[in-house]
């Protein structure tokens, strides 16, 4: 009997021993498969981009996660294992599996969501982005909320991101530099036109979803813009059915406009549009004084005189721009995009321009009245066409791209002076023709590693055709000393390799970009031809380090490249007003750029810090000079007087050896409470510049900064306010000293409507302080300049959405999978 006992006992631990094998192997990682569907409990309606997570049961770390289809369905591919999962939808209860022990491919069947009554009324917060997200090679500025630019312009939003600033010409600049490539969602754009700074002026904010500042680029983007790239994404939404938002604007000085956003999906297809038209009055004044000091060559030193420009800037601009588009999903892993921009504006800038010339007593020598009125009409036509294609693994994608633009501004003017009976008649006219190809192949590697290639290829012609006419009575002739047609053709091709990881805390993506170059100067007036081919190769460094869950390291290197644009290389000079020129340089050559970032990220509790170092080393630095042309001008001249003979100076661009830009970068947000969020931005930088111009040093190492405050807080009857601070220092450049300026911006807004609408009401430029002081000094001639391109403006907003929340969760199917190596 014991003996039977025995054989039993050891059979059972046999038994019992294979079991745990057979558990072991069965547990064994290995990745499976999981299914299922999500619903609205009350209606039985599928969730689209319902959120599935997937939570180590024992860390409770997130370990991957998905999203639901049109349908409500959802696939994810998991390491088997113990999880909790969490089924997320905004407004609706969570629904949690806890211990859930997945083995093999599973399917959770159908999840009901309830509504969460009790959340209702702040599902505008719950869903709202953060104002700015840091990856390894970017910052993203979520620019939705700020009140301050609703019904203003593209202009006026970049002005508020971190890092930028827009001075009072429109000019863009980045960390101080000016030299930044700016895209619209990843790609040149014809939205930024032939003049990007005005047309950035036309196109409305409410446009955009989110501006990308790239100070670190990766090889996947052009090698252009030695501060950088900032990428603006415009919104667009996939939802089933007809949702979007409409706003209405207006202001003073007078501006009138109206935008919509608009998204239609049924099935595989999704419609949608961006359409726009605004109208804007936009005065402006600019007062110059000048003394010339009237050495002759001898060394005689004669009488100073001072020469006044006062002018006032009378604009109108008309603007329409739409993009429509459609979306086909092939199947439920390719789609093809296909859209048609088309962009009008019509402008009017009239400029009254009074030259004044005294002796040292103050007593007129002489007096000018030019009267400038111009027409500009510009048209961009663009057509883009996309194909995705998703393969089985996530993040496994292949992209193709088509855009082909055709483009054409046309400016014309009849310049008048007082007791002057010639006319002189000026027109401009551009036309761009532009084809973009582009290709991109992301492949995952393993769980923490991604490889990708591609290839660029864009093709650019550029024919301006300059002309100026004196119509003396009727008696028109041509000015061929001024007049001249050049064609400018550029392009460029590109490939690139990139490679990211993770390992452990470490993230890193390198990558190497070549780029060949063939720019055609036609200077069709002259018979000059110039033809130039060049080979670069543009390497990508970007680290990052995890510190703690909080604390990261971010290094980053890139090189650069800065093109000559048509303007620079064009000998033949253009009139900014009698006494001014400004003149191309034809042996104008590519400035390169080695730029480093070192950045450090903490938060802590309810404050983020973000700083960064940051050093440029340019050569053969774009720089433009003002010099004494020889040649004079008659002003005054009438019956009764005789005139006198004004200077005539020429602003040109030259290569001016060598720049080292070195600066330091601070970026702190903190919200007390969530109705109270205030940031701060603080950049201040050195740019030392080293060369000389005809055996004259030009040497001159600068200091300049800039500052910037947000405060954001709810105030009784859910009414926000929002107030923008800035201050940029005093800069010096060769030859020019700028003083600071000062600028306040001040907002109020009201949801509306059960949070369908919104009312806004903003003040650009409260104190009317915009304005530019600069003071231009040569051994010949000093000059002080003040210019105000824009006054203080007032504007009202009413934006109304339908069938969408104020601001959805984001959502993944718009983002990249592995955000560690984003491009």
């Amino acid at each position: 009997m014991k003996r039977i006992l025995f054989h039993l006992l050891c059979i059972q631990s046999l038994l019992i021993s294979a079991q745990d094998q057979d558990q072991e192997q069965e547990f064994e990682k290995n990745n499976i498969d999981i299914t299922g569907s999500v619903i609205d409990k009350d209606t039985q309606e599928p969730l689209e981009y319902a959120t599935i997570a997937f939570y180590d049961h024992e860390t409770q770390e997130v370990i991957t996660g998905g999203i639901t289809n049109e349908k409500g369905t959802f696939k994810i591919e998991v390491e088997s294992g113990i999880y909790d999962i969490h089924i997320e939808f905004i407004s609706f209860k969570t629904k949690k599996l806890i211990s859930k022990k997945l083995i093999k491919n599973t399917s959770l069947g159908t999840i009901q969501l309830a509504l969460d009554t009790e959340t209702l009324d702040d599902v505008v917060v719950v869903a709202e982005k953060p104002d700015v997200e840091i990856k390894l090679d970017k910052r993203v500025y979520n620019v939705g909320k700020d009140l301050t630019t609703g019904g203003a312009t593209v202009s006026d939003v970049l002005d508020n991101v971190p890092s930028i600033t827009v001075d009072v010409d429109g000019a863009v600049a980045l960390r101080g530099n000016d030299d930044v490539r700016i895209l619209i969602n990843g790609k040149p754009s014809g939205l930024v036109g032939l003049n990007g700074s005005d047309a950035l002026r036309q196109l409305p904010s409410d446009a955009i979803e989110r501006v990308e500042v790239i100070t670190s680029p990766s090889a996947r983007y052009d090698a252009a813009g030695t501060a950088g790239i900032l990428n603006i994404i415009l919104k667009r939404n996939k939802l089933q059915g007809l949702n979007g938002s409409v706003t209405l604007n207006s202001g003073y000085p007078f501006s009138l406009g109206t935008s919509g956003n608009l998204n239609y999906r049924t099935g595989d297809i999704n419609f949608f549009t961006n359409t726009g038209y605004n109208y804007r009055e936009i005065p402006g004044n600019s007062l110059s004084e000048t003394r010339f000091f009237n050495i002759d060559d001898d060394g005689t030193d004669n009488p100073d005189t001072f020469l006044t420009e006062d002018r006032d800037f009378d604009r109108e601009r008309k603007g329409f721009n739409t993009n429509v588009g459609i979306e086909w999903y092939l199947t439920e892993t390719s789609s093809i995009t296909s859209s048609f921009l088309y962009r009008f504006s019509d402008n009017n800038n009239n400029t009254t321009n009074i030259i004044t010339e005294s002796d040292l007593n103050g007593d007129i020598l002489s007096q000018n009245i030019r009267f400038d009125p111009e027409v500009e009409d510009d048209i961009t036509k663009q057509l883009s066409v996309n194909y995705t294609k998703d393969f089985k693994k996530s993040g496994h994608t292949l992209t193709l791209d088509v855009q082909i633009e055709d483009s054409e501004e046309d400016e014309r003017s009849a310049i008048t002076q007082e007791n002057i009976s010639t006319i002189e008649l000026v027109n401009t006219l551009e036309k761009q023709k532009r084809l973009l190809l582009q290709s991109d192949y992301v492949l995952p590697l393993g769980k923490n590693s991604q490889f990708e290639l591609g290839y660029r290829g864009s093709f650019r012609e550029l024919d301006t055709d300059f002309l100026v006419e004196f119509d003396d009575n009727g008696n028109v002739v041509t000015d061929t000393n001024l007049s001249n047609n050049l064609i400018y053709t550029q392009n460029v091709n590109a490939a690139y390799t990139q490679f990211g990881s993770k390992i452990g805390k470490l993230s890193y993506l390198l990558g190497l970009r070549l780029e060949n170059t063939e720019l055609i100067i036609d200077q069709r007036t002259s018979n000059d031809f110039n033809k130039r081919t060049f080979t670069d190769l543009f390497p990508t460094i970007n680290l990052g380090f995890e510190i703690s869950e909080n604390q990261s390291i971010l290094l980053g290197y890139n090189r650069r490249i800065r093109r000559p644009r048509s303007r620079f290389v064009n000998p033949f000079p253009s009139r900014s007003s009698a006494t001014n020129l400004f003149q191309g340089n034809p042996n104008l050559d590519p400035s390169y750029a080695n730029a480093f970032d070192l950045g450090y990220l903490n938060k802590i509790g309810k404050i983020t810090l973000n700083t960064s170092l940051y050093y440029t080393h340019a050569t053969e630095v774009f720089t433009f000079i003002s010099e004494d042309t020889g040649e004079t001008v008659l002003i005054g001249a009438d019956e009764n007087n005789p005139g006198t003979e004004v200077a005539v100076i020429r602003r040109t661009p030259i290569n001016l050896a060598d720049s080292y830009r070195y600066g330091f970068e601070f970026t702190v947000s903190y919200a007390p409470s969530r109705r109270w969020r205030m940031n701060g931005n603080f950049n201040a930088s050195q740019n030392n510049f080293r060369g000389e111009n005809n055996g004259e040093s030009l040497d001159n190492d600068n200091f300049s900064w800039f500052a910037r405050f947000n405060n954001k807080l709810r105030l009784p009857a859910k009414i926000d306010w929002q107030t923008t601070l800035f201050y940029r220092g005093p800069r010096e450049r060769p030859q020019t000293e700028d003083e600071g300026i000062f600028s306040m911006n001040m907002a109020f807004g009201k949801d509306l409507f059960k949070e369908k609408a919104s009312l806004t009401f903003n003040i650009n430029d409260v104190f009317n302080s915009r304005i530019r002081k600069r003071t231009a000094a040569t051994p010949t001639f000093i000059s002080d300049r003040e210019t105000q391109s824009r006054v203080r403006r007032f504007n009202l907003s009413f934006t109304y959405r339908f069938n969408q929340f104020k601001k959805r969760r984001k959502r993944k199917e718009e983002e990249n999978i592995d955000e560690e190596f984003e491009g």
